[in-house]
Parts: structure tokens; sequence; C-alpha cells
């Protein structure tokens, strides 16, 4: 039906050309023909060429109605399935060589819009591991362990079948290290629209609760979100920024959202992932950073067991200062703790050249040192570390536009 005429369209435009020009042929059909004159008719072997791809499109068609009636009308389908097994393939020009690829992509897209024919079981989602790990090694500079744990975290929770809890992630750093791009890697390659999509929802504190008067309001408000995130999608994202400036009562709210459940022998139950960002640790981990240089160690050699140890020490203490989000930390709630490291003039220079990058810009070795010399280096001694990290470094290259 559809099917057909979209494919039709595409043979016709295939055919066609620009007044004044050479047609070139497209498709299949039309590889090893020579051009075609405009507004000359088409060879016998051409139009029995394109009458055989619309059977093979009309086969493709009525397959995937047959399909999605039986999702609806179970009865009979069965039974049919068993005779057509038995069948040799009834229509010829079935195979991917006769219809062509980008054809049988463009109509299989068409009717995934109507049904859940994807490998999540959800179109929504798509859980790129692979593009996730080659995104944050290009685009991440100067955080070895964020990169690891980030992606061994995610990738081993989505292929576990049953997870008895909620991923958590606990991202710490300084301002500007990369915590916020992290995030939005993690939902970009985890969902198709990424932070647009039904299934993520992100939570600023200050934004989203302003006012501590109002707490039971939010409450209200933050279980009733999550809850209907869960429902609408089998897996969601939660990303709660500036988490060290949540009230108490709102963690105490959704805590239940992250504690350990009964799987009840699902194998594809309902699953969530909460990353919360903070800046808290920050200098803990700044101060491990100074120690290796001045050692003359790499930062590279930070392990993960190192700093998350020293972390720990800070946040409890930060937990007995009234900082809530530490909470979730003594509460055993939080999977992993996320070290973010301070950057180096070096990490701004290569923030600098993704910057130019982006938006399509020319640039020069001198250029980036320019932009680096820019930002503010601590500590005062050293000059070794950036105190904005990478934040400001997109709007410092305005100066350099032409």
């Amino acid at each position: 039906g559809l099917g057909c005429c979209v494919l039709l369209l595409l043979l016709l435009l295939g055919g066609s050309g620009s007044p004044g020009t050479t047609p070139r042929p497209r498709g299949p059909w039309a590889e090893g023909q020579g051009p075609v004159p405009e507004g000359a008719p088409w060879g016998r072997e051409r139009y029995e060429a394109v009458k055989k791809h619309l059977r093979a499109a009309g086969a493709l068609s009525r397959q995937y109605w047959q399909y999605l009636a039986c999702r609806v009308w179970q009865e009979g389908c069965e039974e049919e399935e068993r005779q057509q097994e038995g069948e040799a393939s009834p229509i010829p020009g079935w195979g991917f060589p006769l219809v062509g690829q980008d054809y049988l992509e463009i109509l299989s897209a068409w009717y995934c819009s109507f049904s859940k024919c994807c490998e999540t079981g959800d179109c929504r989602i798509i859980n790129n591991i692979t593009g996730l790990e080659a995104d944050l090694s290009r685009h991440l500079h100067g955080q070895h362990l964020a990169k690891e744990v980030v992606v061994r975290a995610v990738q081993g929770f989505l292929q576990n079948p049953r997870p008895q809890k909620a991923l958590v992630l606990s991202f710490h750093g300084w301002s500007g290290t990369g915590k916020n791009f992290v995030a939005r890697m993690v939902a970009s390659h985890l969902y198709r629209d990424g932070l647009k999509s039904d299934c993520v929802r992100v939570f600023v504190s200050l934004l989203h609760f302003p006012h501590h008067n109002y707490v039971d309001s939010y409450k209200a408000q933050l279980q009733r979100q999550i809850s209907e995130t869960l429902q609408r999608c089998r897996q969601a994202l939660f990303i709660f920024d500036e988490a060290e400036k949540l009230h108490s009562s709102l963690l105490d709210a959704i805590k239940h959202f992250m504690a350990q459940h009964d799987s009840k022998g699902q194998e594809d139950q309902q699953r969530s992932i909460f990353l919360f960002l903070s800046n808290l640790g920050g200098n803990t981990i700044n101060e491990v950073a100074l120690d290796f240089w001045r050692a003359g160690r790499a930062r590279e050699e930070i392990s993960l067991e190192l700093l998350e140890q020293r972390l720990r020490l800070e946040l409890q203490e930060a937990a007995e200062n009234s900082y809530a989000h530490s909470h979730l930390l003594r509460e055993n709630l939080i999977d992993f703790v996320v070290p973010f490291l301070p950057l180096e003039y070096h990490h701004v220079k290569l923030c600098a050249r993704d910057a130019f990058l982006a938006r399509g810009l020319p640039y020069t070795k001198a250029t980036l040192d320019e932009v680096a010399q820019m930002m503010v280096f601590v500590p005062k001694e050293e000059k070794l570390f950036s105190a904005q990290g990478c934040k400001s470094v997109p709007q410092r290259i305005n100066y350099f536009l032409p």
C-alpha cells in the first residue's frame, strides 16, 4: 500500500534529473545502464526491473501488514505462520539485492513508527555503548578514571537481565571538568533523542527546587515525575545537577526508586539510571592530582582505589554537615563514586580545538595557545590547573572570530 507508494516515488526520483542536466540512474536496477535522455521512453529491460522491484515492495508491505495485524488479532496467526514456513519463498525478488538496502531501511523505519520492532523493544532506546566509549575517548580530555568507570558501570548494568536495583552514579569534581558533558553523552548514546527523550529527566537543584518553604510541594512533584517516566519507559535516566544543594527531604522522597528490589525472576524488567552531579570532593581530588604532579608522576597513574578512599571520607564528613546528597553514600545507594580530575593547560587547548571544530572554524596552534592563556590557573605558585576547567572555552573563541 503506502510502502509501495514510497518506493515508487523513490524510483521516479531516481530516474529524473534537473533541467539541462544528464540524469544519473539511481538504485540497484540502474547499474550498468547508460544515462537515459530526459523524456525518452524506458527500455524493456529497465521496465521489467522496475516491475520486479514493485512486486518486491508489495511483498514487503504484505509481510509487515501481516505482522501488524497479528499484533492486534492473534487468532489464526500461528497456523498461518506454520504454513508459510513449509512453503518456498512465495514472491520472487524478496531478497536484499533486488530491493536495495536503502529502500528497505526506509520502509522498515516507517513501519517501526507503529510497532516496537527495534532490538531493545523500544525505538526510543538505542544503548550504543560502543559509540559512548568512542566519543568519551575522543572528546573527554584528562579524565581516564571517569571514562573507564562510566562505560563499565553502564555497560554492566544494561547487560544484566535482572538488576537488583537502579544504577546510581555520583560525579564529583570542580566545575568545568566534564560532569555535565559526560551526563549528556550518556543520554545521547542510550536514547535516540538524547536529553530531549521522553525517557530522560534533568533536575537542577536551584532551578527546579529553589525555595525550602515549598519542599512538600517539590516532593510530590518529583515523585510524580519520576513515576510517570518509569511508567512511560522501561529504561529511564534521571540526572540531578548541583546535587549537593538538594534538600534532604527530596532525597528521602525518591530513595525508594534507587533502593534494592525483588526482580521476581523477570528476564527483562523495568530499569533506571540515576546520575548525581556535585562539586563536593573537588578539593580532595585536586590535592591528590597535585601531589602526583609534585612527585613527578603522571596523572594517569592515579588509581580509582586511592582516590575513592579519600573521596568517600570527605563525603562522609559532608553528610555530618547536613549535605543531603552525601547520605546516599552512607546508605549504600551510590554504586560508583566517579572522580573528575582538574584540567591542565594542554587539556584546555584540546577543548579549544574541539570548540573550533564544532563550529567549523579554522584555527592554528597559536590560536589554541591564546585561548588557553586567557584562562585562570591555580595554585598561585604552580598555575597548574584551570580554575574553570573547560567551561568557558566555547565563549572564549568568539574573540578570535573575523
